[in-house]
């Protein structure tokens, strides 16, 4: 091969490559960039005064006397609409029975969303419920209570052929002709003063607890969960997984049981995660009996099963790529095997060992399959480092999956699902910026 022609493949090499790399950051860019901006408008939202009166009397955050006074203008606002209804309350009281029933279901319809939107009736008793104490905290879901009030929902099934059509009809038509119907151009003129919205950067999403099944507060037991089973997963994965892999190294001899022992080993590492969640729900709860039910203690048991095949391999992977030179010059300076691993060998790996072990931590900080049957709830509050032991608790992963599947009110919380997404996928990237960062560190120590 001539040297033109190599100079020209390497080119073309080097340009595949690179452009290879452009390809899969701008995929990253295309995937990445949604979830940061959706994320983070869990943080950075135009909060109306219904979320400072949250803050104000759960968490006793902000200037009483400021958020008091912006209150009394709130409801100075929501007065002449909350007057409208009762009103015709009352004209529907002393008129006929017929009258009465025409406008029982749209009345009691339109009510249900203004509460939605502003809160309860003045004058009307506390609802037991959190979520109906408070109007919307958020503008963007004010806006949805603006709609709904304003509009209403039906299914035309005129068409067989095109079965059930939705549509949205002005909900001001069932009114005409009342003294209800100047409400609905009151409300869709009126909402900023009656919402009084302002750019909020709402820290305590990732400080505060929830409330409510997350209508209110923020993710911080989540947050604390995942970090005692990530924790827990490390402190019982590394040190069997460590140990496994110096002996398959360095101490077991070539032969047909090492070689079933590494297929078992491999075949682990493939096993689907759901299967170790269902085994630790059957030998660790139901068998060893390490917690009377779920616990931090039996999901981080069930994790490191999980991850322990992934740190046996990439540990042996290091230790195996540590030159022999290092061994033979320990072991002619006196040292015994054990030493020569301890002080010769492990330093040299431990790049190799620290990055096999930070991949598995990500993949069991972001794992929900195991921890479904051994660890997870979906609210629960802050546990002490003591209550980890018999307790379970909330956890990223698996409340992202019961936001999007299972809550009540999925589309009233999807700020707090992005937010909860964007905050995992920040936890595993820092753990990786980490391993790298110490990786090279201590590369740059060995060189030296």
């Amino acid at each position: 091969m001539s040297l033109q022609t190599r100079k020209i493949l390497d080119r073309t090499f080097s340009g595949a490559g690179l452009l290879a790399i452009a390809w899969l950051a701008a995929a990253l860019l295309v995937l990445l960039a949604p979830m940061v901006v959706r994320g983070l408008r869990a943080v950075c939202f135009q909060g109306t005064i219904e979320h400072r009166r949250f803050l104000l009397e759960k968490f006793e955050r902000g200037d009483r006397t400021e958020v008091e006074a912006e209150i009394r203008a709130a409801q100075a606002a929501r007065e002449p609409a909350w007057r409208m209804l009762a009103e015709f309350d009352r004209q529907l009281a002393a008129g006929e029975a017929s009258v009465r029933a025409r406008y029982r279901a749209p009345l009691k319809d339109l009510r249900k969303h203004l509460q939605f939107l502003l809160g309860p009736e003045p004058g009307k008793p506390r609802p037991p419920l959190l979520r109906d104490q408070y109007g919307q905290t958020r503008m963007d879901l004010a806006q949805l209570g603006l709609e709904r009030v304003l509009r209403r929902e039906e299914w035309d099934y005129s068409n067989p052929a095109a079965g059930g059509v939705r549509e949205s009809k002005p909900r001001a038509e069932d009114f005409a002709g009342t003294p209800l119907a100047a409400l609905f151009p009151y409300v869709e003129q009126n909402l900023a003063a009656m919402m009084r919205p302002r750019r909020t950067f709402y820290w305590g999403f990732w400080t505060d607890e929830s409330f409510d099944a997350h209508f209110f507060g923020g993710i911080w037991p989540e947050i604390l969960g995942t970090f005692y089973l990530a924790i827990g997963t490390l402190l019982l994965a590394v040190p069997m997984g460590l140990v496994a892999a110096i002996y398959l190294t360095e101490y077991a001899r070539e032969s047909r049981f090492l070689a079933v022992l590494r297929t078992c080993n491999n075949t682990l590492a493939g096993v689907p995660s759901i299967v170790f969640g269902l085994f630790g729900l059957a030998f660790f709860i139901n068998t060893a009996h390490v917690s009377p039910a779920k616990s931090v203690l039996a999901g981080s048991m069930t994790l490191a099963l999980m991850i322990l095949p992934t740190v046996i391999r990439a540990s042996e992977e290091a230790i195996k790529a540590v030159p022999r030179t290092y061994r033979e010059a320990a072991l002619s300076l006196g040292a015994g095997r054990w030493h020569t691993v301890w002080s010769a060998v492990l330093p040299a790996a431990l790049p190799g060992i620290l990055t096999g072990i930070v991949i598995s931590m990500g993949r069991a900080a972001g794992e929900t399959a195991p921890i479904i049957f051994t660890a997870a709830v979906s609210v629960g509050r802050p546990l002490a480092l003591w209550q980890t032991l018999a307790q379970p608790t909330p956890a990223l992963s698996w409340n992202i999956y019961n936001l999007a599947t299972e809550h009540e009110a999925v589309d009233l919380v999807r700020h707090v699902q992005y937010g909860l997404v964007l905050t995992l996928v920040g936890l595993v990237l820092l753990l990786n910026l980490a391993a790298i960062l110490l990786r090279a560190r201590i590369a740059r120590r060995l060189r030296n």
